[in-house]
């Protein structure tokens, strides 16, 4: 039998934020530790969508939307935020994605004067609509291959800290915001460190196919829904989101450089080593050294991203704590 869902969140004019991250924004949903919630999301604005006559649906809260509101200093629509009682600072909101869906039967993709890794590269904006199967869960690329889709969602987050104030979706931070991890996917169990009470969930930036780096700086962007359940550990912040998959262990780092990243990406790995272990830092040092996996997660939002990808198993054996 099915399990019944707890709570669905519609995105809507009332439900989404379009381009920002407010530390002082009203939930729209109210859940306790515990619960689940499906929330729906959009992606984006009106120069992405189908052109007039093309066989692919629009959806309507979408259009709602789009007439509703106009984007505020980034380009993403975010669905939320969602207060998750007796969420605290200094707390672990933890995020359990049950299930993702395709919500609509097109992406787009986008490349942009200024933008991306080749900045000079595309003479003028061009928005690519791409027809999505999704029974099939694929889509044939405008140039000819046929491609087995993946979704995720770029953008999870909790609410940024107060005193920084309302916040562009294009960077991301130790909140989560547009990281664009490919990890962010079905099955993973993703730990944020909670700044605001009631943590101020958000999600959005739904991307149905991703290479790591996200080099054009878009994705096959489109709108997804997610099936998320909601659990609190007390006083066991991480610096920043910390991803479990399986028996894998990712951690993040933010920073204006790639070796910025790449250090405090590792450093957030030794931590979790070191928490999970007897060893030294010195030995997670050299344990990273030799099974741990560094990634380009994205070199296009601002501040650069790398994650650091660990197999657990590689610890079977170690020193306890």
């Amino acid at each position: 039998m099915e399990r019944p869902l707890d709570h669905h969140l519609p995105a809507s004019p009332a439900t989404v934020s379009w381009g920002h991250l407010d530390p002082a924004a009203a939930p729209v949903l109210q859940l306790a530790p515990g619960e689940r919630a499906v929330i729906e999301t959009l992606s984006g604005g009106p120069r992405n969508l189908p052109p007039e006559g093309y066989p692919c649906r629009v959806l309507a809260s979408h259009r709602a939307v789009m007439e509703a509101q106009v984007p505020h200093l980034g380009p993403h629509m975010l669905t939320g935020p969602v207060h998750i009682a007796g969420a605290e600072p200094g707390d672990r909101l933890v995020v359990e994605i049950e299930e993702i869906t395709l919500a609509q039967d097109w992406g787009w993709s986008a490349i942009e004067p200024g933008f991306g890794i080749f900045p000079d590269l595309a003479p003028v904006y061009e928005s690519l609509v791409v027809p999505i199967d999704r029974a099939r869960r694929s889509a044939r690329l405008p140039w000819g291959p046929e491609v087995a889709l993946a979704p995720f969602f770029g953008i999870l987050a909790v609410g940024p800290p107060p005193e920084g104030g309302r916040v562009s979706s294009v960077p991301p931070g130790p909140f989560g915001g547009n990281v664009d991890n490919r990890f962010f996917r079905q099955g993973a169990r993703i730990s944020f460190p909670v700044f605001c009470a009631g943590a101020l969930f958000f999600a959005g930036d739904g991307h149905a196919l991703q290479g790591d780096g996200e080099v054009c700086d878009t994705a096959l962007e489109t709108a997804l829904n997610g099936r998320f359940r909601f659990t609190l550990e007390k006083g066991t912040a991480p610096a920043a989101p910390e991803i479990e998959l399986g028996d894998l262990i990712v951690t993040m780092g933010f920073h204006e450089t790639l070796d910025g990243a790449a250090r405090d990406a590792t450093a957030r790995m030794l931590d979790w080593i070191c928490a999970q272990t007897g060893l030294t830092r010195t030995e997670a040092w050299r344990h990273a050294s030799l099974c741990a996996d560094l990634r380009i997660t994205q070199v296009v939002n601002g501040q650069k991203g790398v994650h650091c990808v660990l197999d657990r198993r590689s610890l079977i054996g170690a020193r306890p704590a």
